[in-house]
């Protein structure tokens, strides 16, 4: 199956030394956990479960892995990162003391640092995932640091996708779109969302798929009207709109495909609002180029939708970073000033909604100079099933 080459996470980490120094930084503590891993991943192609990771970047000096107690034979086996350390804060939610685990400590790990100067400086990225537990012990064991928020790094590293990048993407896409062949061949009143959701997880399983990029959408009738939902044991009924996105992780990058299916015929009502939707979905990606400014693509998309008269029906949009995480850094708003650049990557999400129901539309692009390349564009159409 295709992946990230090694020398990629050593390029990737060099380059995230050269911002920490050129932020005058000592040190950059990058923090991930099972759910949000991407950054830790990013660096070391090592993804935590139960317990949490991080990742040193030193000024001066080589990489370190920081797991929890219980991890270090399932790290060694996939990091790319060779030096790694135990802590006891990186440990599960439920507290085990671990008496009989050799374990580093915060003041060892960065007493050591940069030759032995230690750290002044320190960053944190991923500072929304870093608990307080964990925070907390870095004060206690570097009083004198200055600890500050520096998701900015980690986010210029990111943005631009590498050839290697897209192609996993590429691949995953494809995936993706073999789960929602699945589903749109198997799907029938009388099934549960959670059967239709394991008709599309076997497939993207079988085809290649390490993982769900996220939780699999099957949410029907008024679960549809759900921007963010889960799927449950409601039984789908006949006429009844139902939100699909089905997304597979590869390589620790993780696409999705979105689309509404009718299990029956539309009303006029609802087949004009999917229909608009989709329209609006297609019309995100004329304006989407290389140069453009992000916040000008948004202000298109809110007056385009608001001048045809579906204002209410708006929640967001209309676009958001892709990558290792489905959702992540930047979003495309009306309060975005960065220009498009070729290779990043977006899902485009393309979400209405009212009371009763409501769906998305979603695909990936990678911006070009000279517009978007679609990963996927296979189901563009009004499915009544």
């Amino acid at each position: 199956m295709i992946k990230i080459p090694a020398e990629e996470f050593k390029a990737r980490r060099k380059r995230a030394q050269e911002l920490v120094r050129e932020k005058g930084l000592d040190a950059l503590l990058v923090h991930s956990h099972e759910a949000d891993f991407a950054n830790v991943r990013y660096l070391s192609d090592f993804w935590p479960l139960f317990e949490s990771a991080g990742v040193v970047i030193q000024a001066e000096g080589d990489p370190l892995l920081i797991i929890g107690p219980e991890s270090e034979t399932f790290a060694r086996d996939h990091s790319t990162i060779e030096d790694i350390r135990k802590i006891l804060y990186y440990r599960e939610a439920a507290e085990p003391d671990y008496p009989d685990i050799a374990i580093d400590s915060f003041e060892q790990i960065f007493s050591f640092a940069n030759n032995g100067r230690g750290v002044k400086k320190l960053g944190i990225a991923g500072w929304t995932a870093m608990p307080v537990s964990i925070y907390e012990a870095l004060k206690k064991a570097l009083p004198e640091v200055e600890i500050v928020k520096a998701d900015d790094i980690m986010y210029r590293l990111r943005m631009i996708k590498s050839d290697n990048e897209i192609a996993v993407l590429r691949e995953a896409f494809k995936i993706c779109e073999a789960g929602v062949e699945a589903v749109l061949n198997a799907i029938k009143p009388g099934m549960t969302e959670l059967q239709v959701v394991g008709i599309a997880q076997e497939a993207m399983y079988r085809n290649g798929a390490e993982y769900e990029a996220h939780p699999t959408y099957v949410l029907s009738g008024i679960n549809s009207s759900h921007a963010i939902g889960r799927p449950t044991y409601r039984v789908l009924e006949k006429g009844e709109l139902v939100q699909l996105n089905i997304g597979a992780r590869v390589a620790g990058y993780s696409p999705s495909i979105g689309l509404p299916v009718c299990l029956g015929k539309m009303d006029a009502a609802m087949k004009d609002l999917v229909s608009f939707g989709l329209e609006a979905h297609n019309k995100t990606m004329e304006w989407l180029k290389g140069g453009i400014p992000a916040g000008e693509v948004a202000r298109n998309y809110f007056d385009f939708v608001n001048k045809r008269g579906y204002g209410e029906n708006l929640l967001y949009g209309p676009c958001h970073g892709l990558g290792m995480i489905e959702v992540e850094r930047p979003w495309m708003e009306t309060t975005s000033t960065y220009p498009l650049q070729e290779n990043m990557t977006f899902q485009v999400d393309t979400f209405l909604y009212r009371p009763e129901y409501g769906f998305r539309w979603e695909s990936g692009v990678r911006i070009t100079s000279t517009g978007a390349e679609q990963f996927s564009n296979k189901y563009r159409a009004i499915f009544e099933v």
